[in-house]
């Protein structure tokens, strides 16, 4: 709910006019913006704006502009004020990370106007913020300009050292740590970036909705400094204004992930009014498009508190097969022999409180997408996963974004993979819960390469990241307590868990590609899944280091849960439960690796008692992890036996 709106224009600013420019101060006075218009870099009398952390330069001068169709905007140009301000609000989300996200800065919104014919504007918005810096362009409508084509951008990042960054090429390749001078075109954003022992950087987008995806390329002749590469043109009606450019600062790689509502914060408040029918969940896959099968998972969801059971590729055919059909339910005999009677598993799971989704790949989509969307919702389906769907482009990015919203108009939750990458929609469009964008489980990440991922890629927003439990991956690159852990650390409204496995009452998996033959056990551990919540009241990140180690705690209600991931070495961490509430105790469930545990998994659990003077020690070996739930405890919770 919002509790204050855009308070006065003159009211509690930290602008003040600088020589030959101005500046603009977050709200806590440590991050500051200058922007000055002058010659730079063999630019005439162009935008050029830098950024400080705490008295240090974060960002060094760096020019702004746009290149038109029909010539560069933004050179040869003079400023006006138009507004400057402050802001201070708070807002509830339908589900997220916290159950409140605090929305404060102070902005200045700056016209830019060509000193000669044909004196064409561009405006230009910046907003401090105590966690880093967003802004945007603007082009109104003017006289002679009603449409344009924007041909690239050139807004620069000009860094003043050559400093580590973690950078990718795809939204699901291998990182690399490297100096900045080092990068190529085409880098991923979110960008991390070290640029001192307690300075972390990342470079992002947000509220991208129909405009061309930002990345990253090196500046010509620059050394350690890079400019933005849109994946096409932008062809638009004015008034145009870019998604937002977006530069965090913080401390740690652990404070950036904390900090990371910047992103939904520029984007536009939730436009669906009944968001009722959104709801986060857990999700198993359905992997042998059987009846049997499917009636198995919607089991299995009831009795270990899941909230839905996903059909996959192959339901209506060959996923890649232009014939395929997704308004009918033919099983690609390639995956599976069937039969599959999905209606009937449908209704069998909404007896029992389960929902079901379907994929539909982006064959199907771009051909039926509005005939299936009325489809689904009439046959009681809850979600669609959209697979495999174009990105990068305008027209694609728009594509997708409208095929969000059309889905909210059926009731319909939405799960895109797979090379998209968030920018904050979902506030707007909350029944788009998560998307993939990531080197999940499905590609066997070693924990080096998933422990990256969650301070940079997990910047933007949530990800699938398709975690598998049984599955002998997880026995060649981690440990099953560690898998635990990333149900916590790993946010997602809709957790896919168990992403390679199958019921014991579910039948063979035709071939066994992939699968655990085995099926899920019984295994003691297996609670903790059974417990852990997808979305959250209050989120801390207690450790990291990027591609080594993270312990996050995230509070649900009364219930705290922790998760330890490790990579590289032995690690153990004495974690003070001060965020606990006073006067009260509880009882903490711990999972930890154990060789010595009789079972496929060997995960340890140990129960006792805790309160907020505890010092919990965790420990890891070289691959592994421990994941921790802590409840508030009753007289008769005190004692081992206690779930």
């Amino acid at each position: 709910m919002r509790i204050a709106s855009l308070l006065g224009m003159m009211i509690a600013v930290c602008w003040i006019g600088v020589a030959a420019g101005v500046e603009l101060s977050s709200p806590n006075g440590q991050v500051e913006i200058v922007l000055v218009v002058r010659d730079f870099a063999g630019a005439k009398a162009c935008p050029v704006y830098s950024v400080s952390y705490r008295g240090r330069t974060v960002v060094a001068e760096s020019k702004l502009g746009l290149d038109l169709e029909d010539g560069h905007l933004g050179h040869g140009v003079e400023e006006t004020v138009l507004s400057k301000g402050s802001h201070d609000s708070e807002w509830k989300p339908v589900y997220g990370e916290r159950s409140m996200v605090r929305d404060r800065y102070n902005e200045l919104e700056i016209q830019l106007q060509e000193t000669e014919a044909p004196r064409r504007i561009l405006i230009l918005k910046f907003r401090a913020y105590d966690e880093g810096i967003a802004f945007c362009y603007t082009i109104p409508k003017q006289p002679g300009m009603k449409r344009v084509t924007v041909a690239k951008e050139g807004t620069e990042f000009r860094f003043p050292g050559d400093h580590t960054a973690w950078a990718v090429y795809s939204a699901q390749g291998k990182y690399e740590e490297v100096p900045l001078s080092k990068i190529k075109r085409g880098c991923e954003r979110p960008l991390t970036i070290q640029a001192a022992d307690d300075i972390y950087l990342a470079v992002a987008e947000a509220a991208r909705v129909d405009y061309a995806r930002m990345k990253l390329a090196p500046l010509s002749g620059r050394a350690h400094c890079l400019v933005s590469d849109l994946s096409s043109p932008v062809e638009a009606e004015l008034p145009l204004t870019t998604p937002w450019r977006v530069i965090m600062v913080a401390e740690s790689p652990g404070q950036l992930l904390e900090n990371n509502d910047i992103i939904l914060n520029v984007n536009e408040p939730c436009a669906i009014g009944d968001t009722s029918w959104i709801k986060p969940g857990k999700v198993i896959r359905e992997v042998t498009l059987t009846t049997t099968g499917g009636k198995a998972c919607v089991d299995f969801a009831v009795e270990h508190n899941l909230q839905y059971v996903e059909f996959d590729a192959g339901w209506y055919g060959h996923e890649y097969d232009d014939k395929s059909d997704a308004t009918t339910v033919t099983v690609d005999p390639k995956r599976s022999k069937g039969p599959l009677d999905l209606h009937e598993v449908i209704r069998y799971a909404k007896e029992r409180g389960i929902g079901i989704i379907v994929y539909v790949n982006r064959r199907a989509l771009e051909k039926q997408l509005d005939e299936i969307l009325p489809l689904y919702r009439d046959w009681g389906i809850k979600g669609v996963k959209y697979g495999f769907v174009n990105v990068g482009s305008q027209h694609w990015t728009s594509w997708l974004h409208e095929a969000i919203r059309k889905a909210a108009d059926h009731q319909l939750m939405v799960d895109v993979h797979d090379e998209y990458r968030p920018t904050g929609y979902s506030r707007t469009y909350p029944n788009f819960m998560t998307q993939e964008g990531i080197a999940g489980d499905e590609t066997s990440p070693p924990n080096s390469l998933t422990l990256t991922i969650l301070f940079t890629r997990m910047l933007a927003g949530a990800a699938d990241n398709t975690i598998c439990y049984y599955n002998e991956r997880v026995d060649r690159n981690a440990t099953h307590a560690y898998q635990l852990a990333k149900a916590v650390c790993f946010y997602s409204p809709w957790q896919f868990l168990f992403w390679y496995d199958r019921p014991s009452a579910s039948p063979k998996r035709l071939g066994g590609a992939g699968g655990s033959e085995t099926g899920i056990g019984h295994e003691p551990e297996i609670e903790f899944f059974d417990h852990c919540p997808t979305v959250w009241d209050e989120t801390k990140v207690l450790e990291g280091c990027i591609g080594e180690y993270a312990v996050i705690a995230r509070r649900r209600g009364s219930d705290w849960f922790v998760g330890f991931m490790n990579s590289g070495r032995p690690r153990t961490f004495n974690i003070p439960l001060a965020f606990l509430d006073a006067g009260q105790d509880y009882v903490a469930h711990i999972y930890s690796d154990d060789p010595a545990i009789a079972t496929r998994t060997h995960v340890r659990i140990d129960r006792f008692t805790v309160d907020r003077d505890t010092v919990l020690t965790m420990s890891a070996s070289v691959q592994g992890g421990q994941a921790v739930r802590i409840v508030p405890a009753r007289i008769d919770d005190r004692f081992p036996e206690y779930r």
